[in-house]
């Protein structure tokens, strides 16, 4: 997995960042917001958006002025010392561990889709081979597949919003006669404040991804221009979020939206548009693969860094071949994945709301490290510290929100311990940092 610094330009950041955005986390991550939070969603998606724009900032700040092939983790041991550099990369590995989970889990669910009769693990087992395969061929091959796909993603999401928007404003004539559901201020409100609480941390789920930038930004040709990257890529992403979620649920009455499925599938079903239902479920497919391609790449390349840097074994760090293939690291994310897999196998039910919670909340806790570390790195306006200050603040009413309904608490569970296993093992490296010292 050979890496080619500064080739990136910044608009390819961008088209990365988006491939690495876009996926299961909005197609199907927002089934579960749909379903607790109704139509307050759209208000999550916009707080969303806001939240992990503030994020993304503090890191551009950071990778700007000292671009970093280990991104976050690296200005965490700058900011903190050495067991915030430790904690922080061994936390982001541990979600983008438990994503590449819930993506194969959604891959398998939309494989049923045509496939029923097959269990889900059969479905895991071969995207999870296939993802593999793609990564192993090295960052060059991931960027051009990386490409393709997330071409084909916005160009679906373009597609839908299209489509939806001529069935809204009667443009053709789909061969349907429709009743539109009727919206009040009632549907905003029903809810309540306990609904969009619930549903925060999935819509942040959506956003998972950002953060990829940091590690790939270390490749563009211009460091600087990562803000640029990252306005375009947000503010893409966003529009295509609140745009297709907006038309579906003033096309589709919300009780139709269930959360086993896309809502997209379910809404162009209930649409009436079979060809068009089939084709969708296709590019859900790309796009969860994408996601989870992604993933795999991100804990190889985070587990080889923290090898480099004494905070893994050193055997991790090994390339091997012409492509410099990390297999050591890899090896280990195999593992990760099996263990995917046998949950899967084992535990079918709700089992994407479940890892789905798990990494989100995972995730948002490395989203927090960024903002805590980006003060003590560069030198913030206060404009800045404020968005820092509310960007935590959102975090935060994620997280909370977690503790609110039994269905989420086991998601919250798994994130707990993780984070008591990673502080323990923190615990007991003080005695080599202090040697090291």
């Amino acid at each position: 997995m050979k890496t080619h610094q500064g080739h990136l330009q910044w608009w390819h950041l961008s088209l990365l960042g988006v491939a690495c955005t876009v996926g299961t986390g909005f197609f199907l991550g927002s089934s579960i917001a749909l379903h607790k939070s109704g139509f307050d969603v759209m208000i999550l998606f916009v707080l969303a958006a806001l939240g992990s724009y503030f994020v993304f900032e503090a890191l551009a700040a950071m990778t700007a002025e000292q671009p970093e092939k280990g991104s976050f983790r690296t200005y965490a041991k700058q900011a903190f010392g050495p067991w915030a550099g430790f904690s922080s990369g061994w936390l982001y590995w541990s979600s983008e561990m438990l994503i590449s989970g819930s993506s194969l889990t959604a891959l398998s669910i939309f494989s049923q889709f045509w496939f029923p009769q097959v269990p889900l693990w059969i479905f895991t087992s071969i995207y999870a081979a296939l993802g593999l395969t793609v990564v192993i061929l090295g960052t060059k091959g991931l960027e051009k597949t990386e490409d393709i796909l997330s071409i084909i993603k916005i160009a679906a999401i373009v597609m839908f919003i299209f489509v939806a928007l001529s069935i809204w404003l009667d443009w053709f004539d789909w061969g349907r006669s429709r009743v539109k559901p009727s919206i009040s201020l009632y549907h905003f409100l029903s809810p309540g404040w306990r609904g969009m609480w619930t549903g925060l941390i999935y819509v942040f789920f959506a956003f998972g991804g950002i953060e990829v930038m940091g590690l790939m930004a270390a490749g563009l040709s211009e460091p600087k221009q990562v803000m640029k990257s990252g306005k375009l890529m947000l503010a893409l992403v966003a529009f295509l979020y609140i745009t297709s979620i907006g038309l579906l649920l003033v096309l589709v009455p919300l009780d139709q939206l269930q959360q086993e499925e896309s809502p997209f599938v379910l809404g162009l079903r209930s649409l009436g548009l079979p060809a068009l239902e089939h084709m969708f479920n296709a590019v859900l497919i790309i796009a969860g693969f994408s996601t989870m391609v992604a993933s795999q790449y991100a804990v190889t390349l985070m587990l080889v860094t923290l090898a480099e840097d004494g905070d893994a074994p050193n055997c991790f760090s090994i390339k091997i071949g012409k492509r410099q293939t990390p297999y050591p690291a890899l090896g280990l994310t195999v593992m990760g994945l099996v263990i995917s897999i046998l949950l899967v196998a084992w535990l079918p039910k709700h089992i994407f709301e479940h890892i789905a919670t798990a990494a989100g909340l995972v995730l948002l806790y490395t989203w927090s490290i960024i903002l805590l570390s980006a003060p003590k790195v560069v030198k913030l306006s206060v404009k800045g510290k404020i968005k820092s200050f509310i960007a935590l603040g959102l975090i935060g009413a994620a997280v909370s929100g977690t503790w609110l309904e039994a269905s989420s608490r086991p998601g919250f569970g798994v994130s707990l311990l993780l984070v008591v296993v990673i502080a323990a093992v923190t615990w007991f490296m003080r005695a080599k940092w202090r040697s090291s010292v």
